[in-house]
C-alpha cells in the first residue's frame, strides 16, 4: 500500500497581538507568523484495516483519537467515504505545549498527506477550512508561507518580503495550556495597535516588531520564561520573544555561528531544549 513520509515544521511568532475577545469565546488576532526548520517526521501509510490509527513516537503526545493527527485524517477519510485504513506514526521533535505549533503542523501535514494517497483533489483551501475547525494554528501550516494571521489565526495574508534568518529555541520544560494563559489575560482598553508591514528588509525591522501580548500572563505565573529572554539576550541575540502562548522563548541572531554557539552553551549550561534552526 502506499505511504508518505513528511516533515511538520515547527513556527514562531514575531507579534502576537490580541485585539478583543469575541461573542464565540476566541479571541480577535494579528500575528506574524514564521515557519523554522523544527520539524516533527511523520510517516503516512495506506492499510487494507479500515480506520485511523496514530502512533506517536515520545513527546508527550498521545496515540489515537486524543491526537490531532488523527482528527485531521479521520475527518478526511469520513469525506471520502472510501473503505481504507489510514496509519499514522509521528516521530516528535518539537516540544509539546511549548508555542511552537507542535501538533497544530501535525495535522496540516496529516491533511495535506492523506489528500494525497487518498487522490481527494482538494484545494489547500478547502484544506485550510477543514483545518480551522481542528484547531487555528492549522491553516497557516497548509499555507506555507510567511503570512500576517488575523481573526482567530485563520486570515492569513502572505508577507511580501522577510529576511531568512537565524533562531535559537530554548523551551524549560514547562508546559503551558493555552486556553489558561487565554483565561487569565486581562484585556486593557489598549491605543489602536501599531501598523506592522508586509515587507522587512532586514534582521534589526524583525527585531522592531516583536511583541507578545501573552508573554506577561505566562511569565507572571512562570518566572523562568523571563529568565531565559534574559538568557538569551546575554548570548548575543539581536531580539528575543516567547512564541505563542510560551513556555519556549526565542533569540534571532545574526548568523549560524553565534546562534548555534549560544544554543550549545545554553544546552549545556542548564540542560533545557534548545535548537539553532533557521526560519523558512
Amino acid at each position: 500500500m502506499k505511504k508518505l513520509q513528511l516533515k511538520a515544521p515547527a513556527k514562531v511568532n514575531y507579534r502576537l497581538d490580541v485585539l478583543g475577545k469575541r461573542p464565540d469565546g476566541y479571541h480577535d488576532l494579528r500575528m506574524l507568523m514564521q515557519r523554522v526548520d523544527l520539524n516533527d517526521d511523520i510517516e503516512i501509510a495506506l492499510s487494507e484495516t479500515p480506520g485511523v490509527r496514530v502512533t506517536c513516537d515520545g513527546g508527550g503526545a498521545p496515540d489515537g483519537p486524543g491526537n490531532i493527527a488523527w482528527r485531521a485524517a479521520d475527518a478526511l477519510l469520513q469525506l471520502s467515504g472510501k473503505e481504507v485504513g489510514i496509519d499514522i506514526t509521528i516521530a516528535k521533535h518539537i516540544p509539546v505545549g511549548a508555542g511552537l505549533g507542535g501538533g497544530s503542523s501535525d495535522a496540516a501535514s496529516v491533511l495535506m498527506g492523506v489528500n494525497e494517497l487518498l487522490e481527494l483533489g482538494l484545494s489547500d483551501e478547502k484544506l485550510m477550512e477543514i483545518g480551522v475547525k481542528l484547531g487555528a494554528d492549522v491553516p497557516f501550516f497548509i499555507f506555507k508561507r510567511p503570512a500576517l494571521a488575523e481573526g482567530i489565526g485563520n486570515l492569513l495574508t502572505a508577507l511580501e518580503q522577510v529576511p531568512e534568518v537565524w533562531v535559537v529555541l530554548v523551551n524549560p520544560g514547562i508546559h503551558v495550556s493555552t486556553g489558561w494563559v487565554y483565561q487569565n489575560l486581562r484585556l486593557t482598553n489598549k491605543n489602536e495597535p501599531a501598523k506592522v508591514s508586509s515587507s522587512y528588509a532586514g534582521l534589526d525591522e524583525i527585531c522592531a516588531v516583536l511583541s507578545n501580548d501573552l508573554e506577561p500572563v505566562t511569565i507572571g505565573r512562570y518566572p523562568r520564561v523571563g529568565e531565559l529572554k534574559e538568557l538569551l539576550s546575554a548570548a548575543g541575540a539581536r531580539g528575543v520573544l516567547m512564541s505563542g502562548s510560551g513556555s519556549t522563548v526565542f533569540g534571532l541572531f545574526a548568523d549560524e555561528k553565534t546562534a548555534k554557539q549560544a544554543a550549545a552553551e545554553l544546552a549545556e549550561e542548564h540542560g533545557w531544549f534548545t535548537a539553532a534552526v533557521r526560519s523558512i
